[in-house]
């Protein structure tokens, strides 16, 4: 720990350090939390893409396979962060040294301030659209009105998510359920939607690579919201409740919308219905407690990055810029930018694994230990995991994410059990 961040007041969600026992919060809480946090409705976008180029039974086991994966490695790092307290950038000091940790803080920081970008300027397309405005000033004020809510959401931490995501969730969960029975109603039933025949294509490995891409850089970051559960356990329960059931059917709602009524996106599917209204109360419930959640991320690795101690100074700046970009037209212009990211992200969750269990399981991360500036051989481990994920994305072969973080994870694990990255140069803590 650094001097400044001894002597300055303390936040009560503790963003530098690791969360006290009196802090931890329930398992119900923590589940909730992370539900609310991928009932996700863009996540549908991607489901849609699955629905036109697989049957019924294929696209179940897609869904199934590729959220296993990405359940399970969220899980690990979420058990993690419960054992820790930590985030995972902060994590990531003890992985990558003081300043290596500065790459984990950018690349999960900057990605968060992206997507928060894309979710405001969403916000005010769809609304312009439902009302069909031809103003561009209403649809900015649309756009400030809603960040300004989410921004305070998070500033108000963890306690205002799991107000947000407590309420919004289960109406949204009723709303999309409720379409589902619609859209079964179209096409006569389950028979009927196994009969829907596909009318694109996609391999099986691209296919469970969306899967997984979904959430893979977000869940990169589930360790900011498990490290509050009172036992791994329980971190790693909600992570599977989240991670793997919440973001698969959200996936699932979106593959049958766009094999039933040519449109992945609930929201549209809603106005199609003429149910404006109720398409704008999933667009705003579900994209509120999402977005409160992406602006806490990357207010904690502000925190981090400039090693102070409050994550609130953070979370205002992140949501100025996001709504700038959003402002601009990011939403129309990042994905490829943030399917890239995506490539890069997942390793250094797979580095934390498999560092942790290398060489910090026994004796946990403790606070004010004395690290390194770099650590050279993990930030290796990294740069190679991640190069040869997007190589294995250049050439379509595999699944670019998964290997990424199964490379990370054994490669760190390796060097930690063989003692090659030994702290030589500890800096003061």
């Amino acid at each position: 720990m650094r001097p400044s961040e001894a002597t300055a007041p303390v936040d009560p969600d503790y963003p530098v350090t690791p969360v006290p026992a009196h802090a931890r919060k329930s398992f119900i809480s923590l589940a909730v939390v992370l539900l609310g946090f991928t009932v996700f409705t863009p996540t549908m976008l991607a489901g849609a893409q699955l629905g036109s180029a697989f049957a019924l039974g294929e696209l179940l086991r897609v869904i199934l396979l590729g959220s296993l994966i990405l359940g399970t490695y969220v899980a690990l790092l979420g058990w993690i962060g419960a054992k820790t307290g930590l985030t995972t950038v902060v994590m990531a000091r003890y992985v990558l040294g003081y300043r290596g940790s500065k790459l984990g803080s950018i690349l999960l920081g900057g990605t968060q301030i992206g997507w928060y970008g894309v979710v405001i300027g969403t916000i005010g397309d769809l609304t312009a659209q439902a009302f069909e405005w031809e103003s561009g000033a209403a649809k900015a004020a649309v756009m400030i009105l809603t960040s300004v809510l989410m921004c305070l959401t998070a500033c108000y931490g963890y306690r205002g998510m799991y107000w947000v995501s407590a309420i919004s969730t289960p109406l949204i969960l009723i709303l999309a359920f409720w379409v589902l029975f619609r859209s079964l109603e179209e096409v006569g039933g389950w028979s009927g939607l196994a009969d829907v025949e596909p009318n694109g294509s996609m391999t099986m490995a691209v296919a469970i690579t969306t899967v997984v891409g979904t959430f893979v850089s977000a869940g990169t970051q589930a360790p900011n919201w498990t490290r509050f559960a009172r036992t791994g356990n329980q971190a790693l329960v909600a992570c599977v409740i989240g991670f793997l059931i919440g973001n698969g059917l959200m996936i699932f709602f979106g593959a049958t919308g766009a094999m039933t009524f040519g449109q992945g996106d609930f929201v549209l599917v809603l106005y199609d219905l003429g149910l404006i209204t109720w398409g704008l109360v999933l667009l705003f419930g579900n994209l509120w407690k999402s977005n409160a959640d992406t602006a806490y991320a990357f207010g904690v690795a502000g925190a981090e990055l400039f090693e102070k101690p409050k994550k609130t100074p953070f979370v205002i700046y992140g949501s100025i810029v996001g709504t700038v970009l959003a402002l601009v037209g990011v939403q129309n212009h990042l994905v490829d930018y943030l399917v890239l990211l995506g490539v890069f992200i997942p390793p250094l969750g797979g580095v934390v694994i498999g560092d942790y269990y290398a060489r910090w399981r026994r004796g946990g991360m403790p606070e004010g230990e004395r690290l390194p500036a770099l650590n050279v051989m993990n930030l290796a481990v990294y740069a190679a995991a991640s190069g040869i994920a997007w190589i294995a994305k250049e050439t379509e072969f595999g699944v670019p994410p998964v290997i990424g973080v199964v490379l990370a994870a054994f490669g760190s694990y390796a060097v930690g059990r063989a003692g090659l990255n030994r702290r030589l140069t500890p800096t003061g803590s």
